[in-house]
């Protein structure tokens, strides 16, 4: 599908600027610009879901893990146990 978008002539330079560098043309920057910024913000996107169905989980069973409970479990991790994620509680 073909659309256009509007860039103000410094945009333009600076896209232009960028596709001469990288022996590219300047719709190939752009379209690597938008997949790029899609992809990040559907990333971004799915985490604040995340987020937002792990509160309304907690807020429902009130099951957690304390800041410590996790940073212990995360530091066996980190020097190559395979330790079991701890049980949540109240």
């Amino acid at each position: 599908m073909a659309t256009s978008v509007k860039l103000n002539d410094d945009m333009k330079k600076r896209v232009q600027h960028l596709a001469d560098t990288r022996h590219r043309s300047a719709h190939w920057i752009m379209r690597q610009a938008i997949q790029d910024y899609v992809e990040r913000e559907e990333k971004r996107e799915a985490f604040k879901q995340d987020a937002l169905r792990a509160w309304e989980d907690y807020q429902r069973n009130g099951l957690h893990l304390t800041q410590t409970e996790t940073d212990e479990w995360l530091s066996k991790l980190e020097s190559g146990d395979d330790a079991e994620l701890p049980t949540c509680h109240r």
